[in-house]
């Protein structure tokens, strides 16, 4: 993600704390630099559709409820997710920096609106089998 990326990420999260919104002016700036996306995760952030899934062995991953109910696997260490918009938009056509289910997860961080939930290494390695069969 580009440093201007970054930086508004951080006064996402300044001016949620201080205010318990997002400013027009915040959500302006998100939308020139996210575009697209930028609605669609803030529906899925007003949602709480974010999770991030621990286990005992300490491995973990975001896991993001999509629109249509569906869940997807996301890594933001790497910036992956299994959703089909982000092999085709943010991977093939590069039109998007980053598909909704990833901008919700970062949204969500800085709004501290992400659910924690701890689950079984078995059911953590399901998930991400599901995902590498998507």
């Amino acid at each position: 993600m580009s440093a201007v990326g970054q930086q508004l990420l951080g006064e996402v999260e300044r001016v949620y704390a201080a205010q318990g919104k997002l400013t027009d002016e915040i959500l302006s700036s998100l939308q020139f630099v996210f575009q697209a996306p930028l609605l669609p995760a803030l529906d899925l952030v007003d949602k709480k559709a974010v999770s991030f899934m621990t286990s005992p062995s300490g491995r973990s991953l975001y896991q993001v409820i999509g629109s249509s109910g569906t869940p997807y696997a996301c890594y933001t260490s790497s910036i992956y997710c299994s959703c089909p918009s982000y092999r085709f938009s943010v991977l093939l056509k590069e039109d998007h920096m980053m598909c909704k289910h990833l901008l919700a997860i970062l949204l969500s961080k800085r709004m501290d609106s992400i659910q924690t939930e701890s689950v079984t290494d078995q059911e953590l390695s399901s998930m991400i089998t599901h995902m590498a069969l998507s």
